[in-house]
């Protein structure tokens, strides 16, 4: 039986959703604060399926407690509910490492079906391990390499010589949309829209921060990148193998 924190702090809906997800027959647990979530979640996130995080929460918000099981290695599916549906916010939270969103007030079936999805997710990163050793090039599965680079999307890893990096959802969902458009420049809105489903305006730039966190991972400078390149007024540029590798 999966196991689900609740974390919100208006007791009516966070009782509400007690009793519908256990009339689904999931096991809930319920706190109304970000500090008693990271004291269930920090020393053992396992013992949880998956998280449902309120944004809005006294003390610590939910930003605040995504980024610190992120930080601290936990990365059990987070679905984050939002009383805000700007596109800043939505972003700011899957930069924080959520895994999915839903923006007060909300289908009952909705939350069910982004649970049920989060949870298939974890079942099969769960069936992937242990992984056999990486294609020799290109793609293969679920898996693409370029150089001394593989992106395990299965698993949501990175892969760069011996060090092993964790992608977030989003991360590896951003990577991937730009690795399928190999060599053709890909617009922020494109991102904005197929990548998280925000079909609004916006300028925010909360984009930019997820390219700069995957140049750490895959570029040899970050400052002078050769596979994540900006196109001027445009957006994003991936380049499996820039001029001048063997």
């Amino acid at each position: 039986m999966s196991r689900i924190l609740v974390v919100e702090d208006e007791l009516h809906l966070a009782e509400g959703l007690r009793f519908n997800l256990e009339a689904e027959g999931y096991q809930v647990e319920v706190v109304d604060t970000g500090e008693a979530a990271l004291e269930q979640l920090l020393p053992d996130a396992a013992r949880f399926d998956v998280v449902v995080l309120d944004i809005m929460l006294p003390g610590k918000d939910g930003f605040t407690v995504m980024r610190e099981l992120r930080r601290a290695g936990q990365f059990i599916p987070t679905l984050m509910l939002t009383a805000r549906g700007h596109a800043e916010d939505i972003l700011q939270g899957f930069e924080a490492g959520a895994d999915d969103y839903l923006t007060k007030p909300f289908e009952l079936a909705i939350l069910i079906a982004r649970i049920r999805g989060l949870l298939r997710r974890r079942e099969w990163l769960a069936a992937a391990i242990p992984t056999a050793p990486a294609p020799p090039a290109g793609e293969a599965g679920d898996t693409f390499v370029f150089g001394d680079k593989s992106v395990h999307f299965d698993l949501l890893e990175l892969r760069v010589r011996e060090q092993v990096f964790r992608l977030t959802l989003m991360e590896a969902n951003l990577l991937r949309f730009l690795i399928q458009r190999e060599g053709r420049p890909v617009p922020r809105k494109s991102m904005l829209e197929e990548v998280w489903g925000l079909h609004e305006d916006t300028d925010t730039r909360a984009i930019d921060n997820f390219i700069v966190r995957l140049r750490r991972y895959i570029e040899s400078d970050p400052t002078k990148p050769r596979h994540l390149l900006t196109v001027r007024g445009v957006g994003y540029r991936f380049v499996a193998a820039p001029a001048g590798d063997a």
